[in-house]
């Protein structure tokens, strides 16, 4: 099964961390986030991965060449990010037809992969507990599992999803950067065709020094 790992981002909040240095090479403890989500992506069992790179790309493609030279990874480049949706159009003739697992590459988790139901006929979501920079939340899961939005919601979405590619033929926007979530992910949900489910355990968005920060103090307490 395929899985697209967005890595493409300019990392702006993490200035200076990452004015020479790509968010995704970042490191938590002696593991850059990208190989920590690398590594948990292939001992899930996904076989083929596809990133987007951009700022800084010619590091992250350095470094993949460098450290898996025996796993099938393709590098989908753009001039300048994107946005998470323009990544996932720009790469759709990678991504086929078939349901794909999407996640970003700086999200420190140990979700269980595996337990995914590798089949959706749209889009599936997992969601946290609303941190404390998203208390807003972004959607609800009701009891039949579908996933609806409100004025209040529960959740925040983990940055880890299902998606089925064949949904990607009726976007037709190349009007670069635009995100994900509000051109691909809410049409479906105001449809109703959107899934979800609930992860509880270890989970940080690292978009910012602080949350870095306690990544890596809380590797430090696991150890």
């Amino acid at each position: 099964m395929k899985c697209m790992i967005l890595a493409a981002g300019y990392g702006k909040r993490m200035m200076p961390l990452t004015k020479e240095t790509p968010k995704p090479l970042l490191k938590i403890g002696n593991e850059t986030l990208l190989d920590r989500n690398i590594k948990h992506v292939i001992s899930n069992g996904f076989d083929e991965i596809i990133i987007n790179v951009s700022h800084h790309g010619d590091k992250i493609k350095e470094h993949l060449i460098e450290n898996y030279k025996d796993h099938k990874i393709t590098l989908v480049e753009e001039p300048h990010p994107y946005g998470t949706g323009g990544a996932l159009i720009n790469a759709k003739d990678h991504l086929g037809d078939e349901t794909i697992l999407i996640i970003n590459a700086d999200i420190f988790h140990d979700f269980d992969l595996s337990k995914l139901n590798r089949e959706t006929e749209c889009i599936h979501l997992v969601g946290v507990e609303n941190p404390d920079h998203n208390t807003d939340g972004d959607f609800n899961i009701g009891p039949d599992g579908k996933v609806f939005c409100d004025d209040i919601n529960q959740l925040t979405w983990s940055g880890i999803s299902l998606l089925n590619a064949e949904i990607l033929s009726k976007i037709d926007n190349n009007n670069f950067p635009f995100d994900s979530w509000s051109s691909i992910v809410l049409p479906q949900i105001k449809e109703e065709k959107v899934t979800g489910e609930i992860y509880s355990d270890i989970w940080l968005d690292v978009g910012t020094k602080d949350r870095l920060e306690l990544a890596n103090k809380i590797l430090r307490e696991e150890n």
